[in-house]
């Protein structure tokens, strides 16, 4: 079994490129915004040329601060800490190393950095891009791909067998209505307080692709502004290992839900009909040296098959229409979480930045390849297609009128019999790493952020603080973890590590557990942990956090040939989280009706995706290899409500 890259990178790129090779990491990062705010997401004005502008540069931490988080003990406004998973020998041990890296090798090395900042406006994102996502060889559908289900299943789109393609017309119109918000550049800038935010990877949600490399990836980017000139218009649709492409736009305007419905019964009844195809879009899952080598056998068998390439690699988004049926209700969002990350590989292209799934019984999905960019940008656009769905009572309201518009074409890869085994052995080794896929999606619904709040508690910390306890309930002992912290206050900013896992928290989750600590103890310990934990989350999103900065420092020795500092080899490193190796793996999908799940950054580990709601919590763990009890989360929301 492989497993996730080091450091969980995430890239971005620089607008008006078409290939670029400049990123910076994040884990799964989602914003939570009012529903208010994302009601206008389009801008009243006609043009708005700075929507996807960037603002502040990436500030760099000072030297001596980042030592002191890593400690934990220097300063006591720190974050990061070493110490709930160390003995008193091994923490002097790293507090020993620290000292020696600052007033030796570090020093040297902070300045290095702070030099490379002078001459960039984000000094991570062409170091994330190479190092982080593109160099890495897993396999990336199942370890980096994020998704999540669409939630039209709760209002006017129940699971019903016969509507997949009424409905997929519908929810594509919305989409390509988005994306002509984005062309037009009338998305609205999304600001904290009036400070707006870079909106950058915004440009990446459409006409993007991740291209395989024997040793290094690349991400081509074909979404152009209407100012800036020409951009693809066409869709790919996946169905029974075959591809066909159409474009969406005619005479000027855009298809309207009728005629989309017309384009993909065209490819349905001829697949239906028609022998299935060879399922190319299963090298995708491969490990990533091997789809490589595989792509360009296939290239080399006809020069079409570029062609063909190309034109899947520059659609908008990939429309999958998925034969199967999985069981969904508004309270257990399971199977079809599950289907998501484990799907028929012949009908999604791993590679794309925006898979949108069209189940038999009318349930929707996406699955989209997270280097581009961080989940709230799906986030985001699924939930104004939801909103719009419940707007119109789950109609087309439009004309019904269908003009006479050419039909799908269907794009024929040549392939022979080293292709077709190179297709059984993606699938194969796709299926092994899927079976032990675990992963429930139920609602915790005794209360949610209006009793959270109520309490003086915020409620994305009373969830940190509630898995915290799950974990420690579990396992009998402490989880590092990883929390995203947008920092898109900075420009091309993504996230920045929250670490939930503090001393605090430790202490009140052994309180928790010891019987004969009284209520009043309790209560006094959780409200530290929770004070902790809201400091970190505000200094993380302003640049004030340490872990981007430690991996800089780790960065710019390897640029300099230097030997890997004993910082970074310290067992007490990885063991508490560092380079990538959390137990844990979090993040906040928001406030709405929108859900999200990705796997683990461990094998030894569990992802979690969770969103709140008023009256309910919906929480994701999904895991690879361990066991986990939904029932032991839950009680951990009832005793840290206890107080």
């Amino acid at each position: 079994m492989h497993w996730r890259r080091k450091w969980q990178p995430t890239p971005v790129f620089l607008p008006g490129e078409s290939q670029g090779r400049e990123a910076w990491w994040a884990d799964v990062s989602v914003v939570s915004q009012s529903r208010t705010r994302l009601k206008r997401l389009s801008s009243s004005s006609s043009s708005n040329p700075s929507v996807f502008t960037g603002s502040v540069h990436t500030p760099v931490v000072p030297e001596q601060n980042c030592y002191n988080k890593h400690l934990a003990v220097l300063n006591n406004s720190s974050w990061f800490t070493v110490k709930p998973f160390a003995n008193e020998e091994e923490y002097k041990n790293t507090e020993a190393i620290v000292q020696k890296f600052q007033n030796g090798i570090g020093e040297k090395l902070q300045q290095k950095l702070l030099q490379r900042a002078k001459g960039r406006r984000n000094w991570l994102e062409e170091w994330w891009l190479n190092v982080a996502y593109l160099d890495v060889r897993i396999p990336s559908q199942l370890n980096v791909n994020f998704g999540g289900p669409a939630s039209h299943i709760e209002h006017y789109w129940p699971p019903k067998e016969g509507t997949q393609l009424e409905r997929g017309s519908i929810s594509l119109w919305h989409n390509l209505n988005y994306w002509q918000l984005l062309r037009k550049e009338k998305l609205a800038v999304e600001k904290v307080g009036n400070t707006p935010l870079d909106m950058n990877q915004f440009r990446m949600l459409f006409s993007t692709c991740k291209i395989p490399g024997i040793t290094r990836d690349s991400i081509i980017n074909y979404f152009r502004t209407e100012s800036e000139g020409h951009s693809p218009s066409h869709l790919a649709v996946l169905c029974r290992g075959r591809v066909f492409v159409f474009d969406v736009m005619h005479e000027g305007y855009l298809m309207t839900a009728p005629e989309i419905q017309r384009q993909l019964t065209y490819i349905q009844k001829k697949c239906h009909s028609e022998p299935n195809g060879p399922g190319v879009a299963a090298l995708t899952t491969e490990e990533r040296t091997r789809w490589a080598k595989a792509r360009e056998y296939l290239i080399s068998l006809n020069p079409e098959n570029l062609t063909i390439l190309e034109k899947i690699q520059s659609s908008l988004l990939v429309f999958c229409l998925d034969d199967d049926s999985p069981h969904v209700t508004p309270e257990d969002y399971s199977q079809v979480c599950a289907k998501i990350l484990n799907g028929d590989p012949t009908v999604r292209w791993g590679d794309k930045s925006y898979n949108l799934i069209a189940f038999s019984n009318g349930v929707f999905g996406s699955n989209c390849d997270h280097a581009p960019f961080d989940a709230m940008v799906l986030v985001k656009v699924c939930y104004y297609v939801d909103e719009n769905i419940l707007e119109n009572e789950g109609r087309w309201k439009g004309s019904e009128k269908v003009r006479d518009i050419p039909v799908p074409e269907e794009l024929v890869f040549t392939v022979d019999e080293k292709v077709l085994n190179d297709i059984n052995q993606a699938k194969a080794q796709y299926f092994k790493q899927v079976s032990d896929l675990q992963l429930v999606v139920y609602a915790f619904t005794s209360f949610g952020k209006k009793l959270t709040k109520e309490k003086q508690l915020h409620p994305d910390t009373f969830i940190q603080l509630a898995l915290q306890l799950a974990y420690y309930r579990l396992h009998g002992r402490p989880g590092c973890c990883y929390e995203t912290a947008m920092t898109r206050l900075f420009y091309h900013g993504r996230t920045e590590t929250v670490r939930p896992c503090t001393v605090e928290a430790v202490n009140w989750c052994q309180s928790m557990q010891n019987p004969s600590t009284s209520l009043l103890e309790r209560k006094h310990m959780m409200l530290e942990a929770f004070a902790k934990h809201n400091k970190m989350m505000k200094d993380c999103s302003t640049g004030k956090g340490f872990d981007r900065h430690l991996l800089g420092l780790s960065l710019i020795a390897k640029e300099e040939g230097l030997p890997v500092p004993e910082l970074f080899t310290d067992p007490l490193f990885s063991r508490s989280g560092g380079g990538g190796n959390f137990v844990l793996s979090t993040s906040l999908v928001g406030y709405l009706r929108v859900q999200g799940v990705m796997v683990p950054m461990v094998h030894n580990g569990y992802g979690f995706f969770y969103h709140i709601r008023d009256d309910s919590c919906w929480c994701v763990p999904c895991s690879l290899t361990l066991p986990f009890s939904i029932t032991t989360i839950k009680s951990a929301f009832w005793m840290v409500d206890s107080r």
